[in-house]
């Protein structure tokens, strides 16, 4: 009995390990920037934060899939460096061992890329995920046309010059 323990904490430890390399196929790397995101009001990178982190993944994941399957535990960091840049990788609920595919998990966080970003008072640029883009908003589009405005102020001006020259042709003609 404590030999097929044994061997199943080895087997999954070796999981993790291969899991974990930087490069893995579904491994996405990640930088955070909080000192220059938040400058003196900047909080530590520890462990509640890889938490929190790793609910939001998991979040990111279950409203994705609409399936209540993924876990907390199912997000693995790897490689945390102090200056807060990590690898992560979302494994398969049902087996442990494999990986989410990198297009569910790339999906999965662009869609809720604005309520991760929150969650850790951060930006795009702050809070990146190197291989997911990330997501722009749409160009706002002005009420009124841009040419509207640029001849309404052409008309404006042409109006005052006039208006000038009628006053200062009234004062020469009075003096």
């Amino acid at each position: 009995m404590l030999r097929a323990l044994l061997f199943t904490l080895s087997v999954v430890a070796i999981a993790h390990a291969e899991l974990c390399k930087p490069d893995a196929q579904n491994a996405f790397k990640v930088r955070i920037s909080i000192k220059t995101a938040l400058g003196d009001n900047a909080y530590a990178w520890d462990a509640n934060e890889e938490y929190l982190f790793k609910a939001m993944v998991a979040f990111a994941m279950r409203r994705y899939s609409s399936k209540s399957t993924t876990q907390i535990s199912n997000v693995l960091l790897c490689n945390v460096t102090d200056r807060v840049s990590f690898w992560f990788v979302v494994t398969d609920s049902s087996k442990n061992v494999t990986t989410v595919p990198g297009s569910e998990v790339e999906a999965a966080i662009r869609m809720n890329r604005n309520r991760i970003n929150n969650a850790f008072l951060l930006s795009d640029k702050t809070l990146q995920f190197l291989k997911i883009t990330s997501t722009l908003s749409p160009p706002v589009e002005p009420s009124t046309p841009v040419w509207l405005i640029v001849f309404g102020v052409v008309l404006c001006l042409i109006v005052a010059g006039i208006v000038f020259l009628i006053v200062s042709g009234i004062q020469k003609h009075k003096k």
